[in-house]
């Protein structure tokens, strides 16, 4: 999964999320990254971002590609 390695992600662009009350059913939550929160460079989870809209969630899915 891309969403583990925090040098695949950056502010500003699109992901996927999964915010921790969605973590059973796995609903995912699209949006842009404002935050990065993980600090190691590796999570097996994905990595912890909050997003402009102020959600905070592991990414699960990379929507767009580094600018």
């Amino acid at each position: 999964m891309e969403g583990q390695k925090r040098g695949n992600i950056i502010a500003g662009m699109e992901v996927g999320i999964v915010t921790k009350e969605d973590q059973r059913s796995g609903k995912i939550t699209t949006g842009i990254v404002q935050q990065i929160l993980t600090n190691s460079s590796h999570h097996p989870h994905g990595i912890k971002v909050r997003l402009t809209s102020g959600k905070v969630g592991r990414v699960k899915e990379i929507h767009s590609t580094r600018s």
